[in-house]
């Protein structure tokens, strides 16, 4: 069995804070696991049931996306707060106002950790979630989704978008802190100029992360974990390398390894 052993060095990777355990509490191979989340994007609860089983010694977190959601309903949210998880629920929440507010609600019943919402929803939709959750004892940290990781320059373009990926993720970013969301999902390209807006309260989930050599699939703007945590990622969203790899444990115990070793821990037998 491979072990982590700490290694103290002063390039060690500043990462934003997570909303988890004092990492001085925590085993080497525990602190990479906060930073982790595995994608379950599978179409039946069974299925994610199975996955999540398999991985609990390498994962806490795992996403509950749309195509799990609408599968398997509210209920597999549950089931995995029961087992002991943390759930990320990926739902880019995209409405009216009072109708993104009731979700907010709904989705803090089920005890879901994270929730997104789209940025592009609009300023009163924004503080309109950001309110819901602000009333709640038990509500799930809201995170603005900015730009989609399979959209590039000329898919925006398409959908009348004349500015950057960049500037465009800055500018929904801005809208989510005027109404108090601290939270973004952005991509590894931008996560690096998060910070400066956000301050040392910034929550930073970075999904189109590869191992190297990985096949990139339909994102865009993608990066290894090792880069994403060096830009200031707080969490990182691997769904396909670890889910459809053969031997989906041992492919996230690799990526924990190079989490670990960003973190300022190596591995070592």
């Amino acid at each position: 069995m491979v072990k982590l052993v700490a290694m103290t060095h002063a390039d060690s990777v500043h990462l934003r804070p997570l909303p988890v355990l004092d990492p001085s509490q925590l085993s080497p191979l525990e602190q990479a696991k906060q930073h982790l989340i595995v994608a379950l994007d599978v179409p039946t609860a069974d299925a994610a049931l199975a996955l999540a089983a398999r991985l609990e010694d390498q994962c806490r977190w795992f996403k509950v996306g749309l195509e799990l959601y609408i599968a398997a309903g509210p209920a597999i949210v549950e089931k995995l707060v029961s087992r002991g998880h943390s759930v990320f629920l990926d739902l880019k929440l995209h409405d009216i106002p009072n109708t993104a507010a009731a979700a907010v609600r709904s989705a803090a019943s089920l005890g879901a950790s994270l929730l997104t919402v789209h940025a592009a929803g609009g300023p009163a939709m924004l503080q309109a979630a950001q309110e819901a959750a602000a009333g709640l004892s038990n509500a799930p940290e809201l995170l603005a989704v900015t730009v989609l990781t399979s959209m590039d320059q000329a898919q925006l373009a398409a959908i009348g978008v004349a500015a950057a990926p960049a500037d465009q993720v800055s500018l929904l970013a801005k809208l989510g802190l005027a109404a108090g969301i601290r939270g973004f999902v952005c991509s590894p390209q931008e996560v690096a100029a998060m910070p400066a807006l956000t301050g040392p309260e910034g929550v930073l989930v970075t999904p189109g992360i590869r191992p190297s050599g990985a096949d990139k699939g339909d994102q865009q703007r993608i990066a290894t974990p090792t880069f994403a945590l060096n830009q200031g990622a707080s969490y990182l969203v691997v769904g396909r390398p670890i889910t459809q790899a053969d031997d989906p444990a041992i492919a996230a115990e690799a990526i924990l390894f190079e989490i670990a070793e960003a973190l300022g821990v190596a591995p070592t037998e």
